[in-house]
């Protein structure tokens, strides 16, 4: 079937009280129109037109330079701004919206099925809630025939009582869709789509309708039905998780979005957060406690209640509890990084340890090098950050002080509570403050 599609993206938003656009509140870590966009694609459109008025330059920001504008004049004027782009280029238009987020391809295709068996000119998506206040009702003849949609406001008492909906998901034959959009009344100021079903019933024109299941035409047009979104997107995303071999001790407390990918057999304990462009790899054991965002986790990991933004994690590695590693943070094969831990911009070699209490910053530290409790690294002079480097086999005594830029060479030691202000030789010991080598103490105690 050749298709165009319409995304209604212009909604304000006001009932979610937000001066964001209602179609960009990210649900599960995404905006909801993503997810929107995402099921269109799958459907091979011949062309997609994604109509927005409110905050269209965030929308643009967060979709890209291929978009429509236009003014907040109801969902028949948004449509027809479309027809310059759309109109002649497929048999069929399809027109959604871009707070249905759960809408899935399965169901738009059965719709688009039904709409070619039955040779309609349009096929309405209907569905039945449990509470039908605010829906255009759904009005049919004696016979079952659709013959229009009435708004909730403008619906008698008798019509409120009807329990079919409209979703608001239409699709149209093409040619009739842009030759009769025009004819279209103004009603409180705003031109309805759905007054095009009276239209084609007065024609002739068949209409059809498809069965919806409500949770997949469910809009979320303010927080409340965002929060319970929220809840349904999350579980919907751990049971594709559980599927796949990962196990989540608790998935009500686990909140992985939907860009996060994780390995088989891994583990992940309660209240963990997985977010952004984070990937786990196999048989990690992540949490209780942990938030990882925007990041890279090897497989073989433990990562205990702790905080990881923007890292890169190696196979093999233990962290936590309660380490921080921040952006730019490269952890090779094998590292340990104990309890009160924080990492910044810094690569720390295979097989190195930071035990505990300790800060490293814009600094690159070597294979099998023990950084001692307490070790800083004095990166700031109040101006600039300055580089630390600690090579191979290093031992970093407690409470050491690196004053950066410094260097320790090959298999050097500082000894606790050193204050290295300058350049270790390879193999040398040094200790006191300022950290000096025995022999050059005792040259100078001579001198």
């Amino acid at each position: 079937m050749s298709l165009s599609i319409v995304v209604l993206a212009a909604g304000q938003g006001i009932r979610m009280k937000s001066q964001l656009p209602r179609v960009l509140h990210p649900l599960a870590g995404r905006p909801m129109v993503k997810y929107v966009l995402d099921v269109t694609t799958q459907l091979e459109p011949t062309s997609l037109a994604l109509v927005v008025g409110y905050g269209a330059q965030q929308l643009r920001q967060v979709l890209g330079e291929e978009i429509l504008y236009v003014e907040q004049l109801g969902t028949g004027h948004a449509v027809l701004q479309a027809r310059e782009l759309l109109a002649g280029r497929a048999k069929t238009v399809l027109v959604l919206h871009g707070d249905m987020p759960f809408i899935t391809r399965q169901t738009l295709e059965a719709m688009l099925s039904h709409h070619t068996e039955n040779r309609a000119t349009i096929t309405l998506l209907a569905f039945r809630p449990d509470d039908p206040t605010g829906y255009g009702r759904v009005l049919r003849d004696e016979t079952g025939r659709v013959v229009g949609i009435i708004e909730h406001k403008e619906a008698t008492p008798a019509q409120r009582e009807i329990t079919e909906v409209n979703s608001g998901i239409l699709c149209f034959r093409d040619a009739w869709l842009w030759s009769h959009l025009e004819r279209l009344q103004p009603k409180h100021g705003e031109y309805h789509l759905t007054d095009l079903v009276e239209l084609a019933v007065a024609e002739g024109e068949p209409v059809a309708a498809k069965a919806a299941d409500v949770t997949e035409v469910m809009r979320l047009d303010d927080r409340v039905k965002l929060a319970r979104a929220e809840a349904l997107m999350r579980q919907r995303i751990n049971e594709g998780w559980m599927l796949a071999g990962v196990s989540l001790l608790d998935p009500t407390s686990t909140y992985i979005e939907a860009s996060v990918e994780v390995g088989q057999d891994t583990v992940i304990y309660p209240n963990t957060h997985l977010r952004g462009a984070t990937a786990i790899g196999r048989d990690c054991c992540i949490g209780p406690n942990t938030i990882i965002c925007d990041s890279t986790v090897g497989s073989g990991c433990v990562i205990q209640a702790s905080v990881v933004e923007g890292a890169t994690v190696e196979d093999d590695v233990d962290v936590g509890p309660f380490a921080h590693l921040r952006k730019g943070t490269h952890l090779a094969k094998g590292v340990h990084v104990g309890n009160f831990g924080e990492i910044k911009n810094s690569y720390v070699g295979p097989g190195t340890k930071m035990g505990h209490f300790s800060y490293v910053g814009d600094a690159t530290l070597g294979a099998n090098v023990n950084v001692g409790a307490g070790t800083i690294t004095c990166n700031y002079d109040g101006e600039r950050k300055h580089p630390t480097v600690v090579e191979d086999d290093v031992f970093i005594g407690s409470d050491t002080m690196l004053v950066a830029p410094v260097k320790v060479g090959k298999g050097a030691k500082t000894g606790a509570g050193a204050v290295v202000t300058r350049d270790v030789p390879p193999g040398q010991v040094v200790y006191g403050v300022p950290a000096r080598s025995k022999q050059e103490r005792e040259k100078n105690k001579n001198e």
